[in-house]
């Protein structure tokens, strides 16, 4: 778990030739993005956007792949993918038959990926959190 709130939470994925796969679920079993009060979706929609922007600026990767898909369990959840042109699934989707097993890719990019893992998941961290606040700072108090 790298950040949790009252509203979502987003998880590290461990996908084997995929070293930034990153999850964010919404915590309300909701099936669609659509099914969420504007306020929600917004929240939602930013969230996605932090983390897809902590991706750019910390690991530099050729594209950012985002998906809502979740056939098999209807539960809302975004799929946040920093791709490079030197992963086992490059330029077709991840969800695709790898042209290079995991341990095939160039073993000095995947361990530079993970090296920046803790930078990245910090600037995730540093503006997940405020985000998360001012959501909870806005809903009526009971």
């Amino acid at each position: 778990m790298v950040f949790s709130c009252p509203q979502f939470r987003l998880i590290h994925a461990t996908e084997p030739g995929l070293e930034a796969f990153y999850r964010i679920i919404w915590n309300a079993h909701v099936p669609e993005w659509s099914d969420l009060p504007e306020a929600q979706r917004w929240l939602c929609m930013q969230a996605v956007a932090v983390v897809e922007q902590a991706m750019r600026d910390v690991l530099a990767p050729r594209k950012i792949n985002i998906a809502s898909l979740g056939n098999h369990v209807p539960h809302l959840h975004w799929h946040v993918i920093a791709r490079f042109d030197w992963d086992g699934y490059f330029p077709a989707p991840v969800w695709a038959q790898p042209h290079t097993a995991p341990e095939q890719l160039p073993q000095d990019k995947v361990a530079h990926v993970r090296s920046l893992r803790t930078a990245l998941e910090e600037q995730m961290l540093a503006q997940l959190t405020p985000l998360a606040e001012a959501a909870a700072a806005s809903q009526p108090q009971h």
